[in-house]
């Protein structure tokens, strides 16, 4: 207060010497402030450090520009600062790591006591339909995995015996139709590469270093009769759904390939906001013939929901510490001793998630071949998909 007074007492001489001997850039035409120039001076040495490095020191601001109120950091944009997308900011968490722990909660066995209202709370939230459970008694799951993963009624789900292809799972659906130009919409108007999805047809047995192959050639190596196309149909399982899924159909499953990866959220608004986010995720894909040629189901991960377990796979282990991004590993039903496959019943189990995901149906048809759906609509494990 002092020295407010005394600059308005002595005139514009005085104020011009208070300005200079604590701000002397301020009388600088062209000059920036000190503020400013101390900002551009951090971040000259933050564009020095190593890429992990400055991703570790931007995070912080970043997260506090999407906190905060609007424009309360614009100062920082002035100066050539500016934050990690929304997307890149999501794709760091470690979900894979958040995941392994919420399994390993999953798997503490709850007391007596305890489990009503933590299950009570769950029904509530997710709208779960316990009258439909094998066993209703909420005391009987000693876990919140044995919860999740409970069986229904055998009438609870009727099988559809008129159409040739069923829901595999309960669930909402988001997308279907024929897949065009090699890409599949996993929900209006966001695509993804079908090749990417499901790996190169070839084996990198036989081809170490496997060519990128074009559109057409890599429909021609899926689609085995002519006349036929290529179909395609995305589930959603919501928290609250059944957990199980079943086969689809008729069919013989030769080969399994399995895709280590990120376990991002899947629910519909995540997937219109992440380009190609089935092809990041971890996923386990299916693929053999039915009677009219190739058909496949794949088992998306998302978060919380890295153990996805095929019943007939033993082999099969998701969501492991380590793994090299891009990386997948194969294997083949085809043996010696058993030619053909494992052969699947419609209906019949094929696995389940741990909390909810989507399944993705990519198969071969005749053009004939025609989808009982609406975008959007839900859908529980045995009604009908499509038939001819």
């Amino acid at each position: 207060m002092q020295v407010t007074g005394s600059m308005r007492s002595t005139g514009s001489e005085s104020w011009r010497s208070w300005a200079w001997r604590f701000h002397p850039n301020l009388l600088v035409p062209g000059r920036l402030h000190f503020p400013q120039l101390a900002l551009r001076r951090r971040l000259g040495q933050l564009s020095c450090m190593s890429r992990p490095a400055l991703k570790l020191r931007s995070w912080p601001l970043t997260v506090l520009y999407y906190l905060l109120p609007f424009g309360a950091l614009r100062p920082l944009s002035r100066v050539g600062w500016r934050p990690v997308s929304r997307v890149a900011l999501y794709k760091s968490v470690p979900t894979r790591l958040l995941s392994r722990a919420w399994g390993r909660l999953n798997q503490v066995e709850l007391p007596h006591w305890l489990r009503r209202p933590v299950y009570s709370l769950y029904i509530w939230t997710f709208g779960v339909n316990m009258k439909e459970a094998a066993v209703e008694d909420l005391h009987h799951y000693r876990n919140l995995s044995e919860f999740f993963r409970r069986k229904l009624k055998p009438q609870a789900r009727p099988v559809c015996g008129l159409h040739s292809v069923i829901s595999p799972s309960d669930g909402k659906i988001l997308n279907f139709g024929q897949v065009k130009n090699c890409e599949v919409e996993q929900v209006k108007g966001v695509t993804y590469s079908l090749e990417s999805f499901l790996g190169p047809r070839i084996s990198t047995e036989d081809l170490p270093f496997p060519p990128a192959t074009p559109c057409g050639s890599f429909r021609n190596q899926l689609v085995t009769r002519e006349g036929n196309e290529l179909y395609h149909c995305v589930i959603y399982l919501a928290p609250g759904d059944y957990h199980c899924f079943h086969s689809p159909t008729d069919w013989t499953v030769s080969h399994r390939r399995h895709f280590p990866g990120s376990l991002m959220s899947v629910n519909p608004g995540m997937a219109r906001w992440i380009k190609e986010l089935f092809c990041h995720n971890e996923r386990v894909v299916l693929t053999g013939d039915w009677k009219h040629g190739f058909f496949s189901l794949t088992a998306v991960g998302a978060t919380n929901v890295g153990s996805i377990r095929i019943y007939f796979d033993r082999d099969l282990h998701t969501n492991s510490p380590r793994y090299s991004k891009g990386s997948y590993n194969d294997f083949s039903f085809v043996t010696h001793a058993n030619k053909e496959g494992i052969p699947m019943r419609k209906g019949e189990h094929l696995g389940e998630f741990n909390l909810g995901s989507t399944i993705v149906l990519i198969f071969e048809a005749p053009k004939d071949f025609n989808f009982k759906l609406k975008a959007g609509q839900k859908i529980r494990f045995g009604e009908a998909l499509g038939s001819l």
